[in-house]
């Protein structure tokens, strides 16, 4: 899609509800939703993260979603794609700003540069015990990336159109650091596997964008 024409159109997208759980259950892997409906959040007093899903037009001017594949490291998360983004510092004035600081940090995209469409649901991660508030951006005028080497692998650039494909929505089995074989809902974009609560949370920013585009 002309990200002109994606622009105008994601405008939109402010003033609607958010879909919230339902639609970020609909790509949980197995087990998962019956682990958040028990969990008592005040007990386990959830380290707070935000990451940014960007949006911005690619060289011939089409609609593109900026993704990162991890370094391998000791940690549940470890070589998976995910949104550029980190946890909570002292020093960010709110979790906006720890999305952008962590954004700049990860791809070198300028805070200033990046305008932002909305703030999204927030999803608890039980296997890192974080609760990551995502939120909805555009990068109108976008520079190159320039990936941080110590924590990003690879930079995705996703077309819209793919991600939207229904087709790209598979199923797989997995073994990951807590479980082993299990299956789950999962996007397949640019030849690598996105799961886990990055799938998540791209379901609910697929059901906004169907309602506008």
């Amino acid at each position: 899609m002309d990200f002109n024409l994606f622009e105008h159109q994601v405008s939109k997208i402010k003033d609607l509800p958010l879909p919230g759980e339902a639609s970020q259950y609909k790509m949980a892997p197995q087990g998962r939703v019956a682990d958040l409906k028990q969990i008592n959040l005040t007990q386990k007093n959830p380290r707070k993260a935000a990451v940014m899903a960007l949006f911005y037009p690619s060289e011939e001017k089409k609609t593109n979603l900026l993704l990162i594949l991890r370094k391998t490291y000791k940690g549940v998360h470890s070589n998976q794609v995910g949104f550029p983004g980190g946890k909570a510092e002292r020093n960010d004035n709110g979790l906006l700003n720890t999305a952008l600081r962590e954004t700049h940090e990860e791809v070198g995209v300028e805070p200033k540069d990046v305008t932002v469409v909305k703030e999204l649901s927030t999803i608890f991660i039980p296997p890192s015990n974080f609760m990551v508030q995502p939120y909805m951006g555009l990068y109108k005028e976008p520079k190159p990336f320039r990936k941080q080497d110590e924590e990003v692998e690879t930079i995705l650039e996703v077309p819209l159109l793919d991600f939207m494909d229904e087709k790209k929505i598979v199923t797989k089995k997995l073994t990951t650091s807590y479980a082993s074989n299990i299956e789950v809902p999962a996007f397949k974009l640019n030849g690598y596997i996105v799961w886990g609560a990055t799938a998540m949370m791209l379901s609910e920013i697929k059901e906004l964008l169907k309602q506008v585009i």
